[in-house]
């Protein structure tokens, strides 16, 4: 059942001891297989656990032992078994299982994200939640279908977790917030700079930037944003989609991030955007498109620049001019050259025409 599975191959990935060809067969696996993912994050939660252990030495009453055993030959031979090579490993064990154990009782806590019940019995780990109560890193919530909670992000927002629901906390720090939404949905409100919240999906990463937002994920993994305020990024492997309030933005498995379009878009726009977004549409679903295509709709056409083949991105250009015409100081030879810098400044022109 494990066939094609990358896990012998994780640790040194997660390392960052692995050659540019086998980096790059582990990150396409990943981005198909939920549970190599899955033990990824173990890994690299480990992996941070232990960076964060501190260098413990043994007490001098260790080592004294270890010198009384070492200086009595005698009492080792009249136990023919007990050999000097047997002393050595029985005292090597004692000593690791003496630090394991100060560690254990001195070790610093996992940082802990408050949660409370909101209805029903949902779950943290094994424990069910009576009211209040917490999670940490590397811990599981879930909800049945008649349990709703809530998560507090740190100190810069709220999570409310709603029924048939699987969430993990994977990081909380003070630069770094992050969430892992197996399946279910979430409500987020957050109020942080740029870059602070992030919402792992199978399909995608919600990158927050200041803003209000639900995100839902099907047993499939595939999922759709909705942001209510602000904004959102929605990114995997390099595909980016900027999402702002009132719009909607569709994720597959294996693909990513689909267009952004607004919630009230012509109904024939939506279906011809996710049939060119994830079923291989061509010409018919971009002229339905470009057809249907609003002032507001340029939020969808300035993300099918970059996104349609060169041969047609001269129509969806000439139809963004048309609808909005072209802003002082950005050329059409740059636009279709996808220069980032004129892509972005003639987005935040657009901006102003989505309200």
């Amino acid at each position: 059942m494990f066939e094609g599975h990358v896990t012998d191959l994780l640790a040194a990935y997660a390392d960052g001891r692995l050659g540019a060809t086998q980096v790059d067969r582990v990150q396409a696996h990943l981005a198909e297989c939920a549970s190599c993912r899955a033990a990824l994050s173990d890994i690299q939660f480990a992996t941070d656990l232990a960076k964060e252990l501190p260098l413990v030495e043994a007490p001098a009453s260790v080592w004294e032992s270890i010198e009384r055993a070492i200086d009595k030959p005698a009492a080792a031979s009249r136990m023919g078994w007990l050999t000097p090579r047997f002393t050595f490993a029985a005292v090597t064990v004692l000593i690791v299982i003496s630090a394991a154990s100060l560690w254990y009782f001195t070790r610093p806590a996992l940082p802990r994200w408050d949660v409370a019940r909101l209805e029903g019995a949902p779950t943290v780990g094994s424990t069910r939640l009576a009211g209040a109560g917490q999670i940490a890193e590397g811990e599981w919530l879930q909800t049945d279908a008649l349990s709703r909670a809530s998560i507090q992000v740190g100190g810069i927002g709220v999570v409310e977790v709603a029924p048939n629901t699987r969430v993990r906390l994977t990081t909380a720090r003070p630069n770094e917030h992050r969430l892992m939404l197996a399946r279910g949905e979430i409500s987020a409100t957050v109020t942080a700079p740029p870059r602070l919240f992030f919402v792992d999906t199978p399909s995608s990463t919600a990158v927050d930037l200041g803003c209000a937002y639900k995100m839902h994920v099907d047993d499939n993994g595939n999922g759709l944003l909705e942001v209510t305020l602000g904004w959102v990024s929605l990114e995997w492997g390099g595909r980016v989609s900027e999402v702002p309030a009132g719009a909607y933005c569709r994720t597959r498995r294996k693909i990513g991030p689909g267009t952004p379009y607004f919630k009230d878009a012509p109904e024939r726009l939506r279906l011809s955007l996710e049939r060119l977004d994830f079923k291989g549409g061509g010409e018919a679903e971009l002229d339905s498109i470009l057809a249907e295509s609003r002032l507001r709709d340029t939020l969808t056409l300035w993300h099918l620049l970059s996104r349609v083949q060169p041969e047609e991105r001269l129509r969806v250009y000439e139809r963004l001019v048309s609808l909005a015409s072209l802003p002082p100081g950005i050329s059409r030879e740059k636009t279709l050259a996808l220069d980032p810098e004129t892509l972005k400044r003639w987005g935040d022109v657009l901006v102003e025409k989505w309200d």
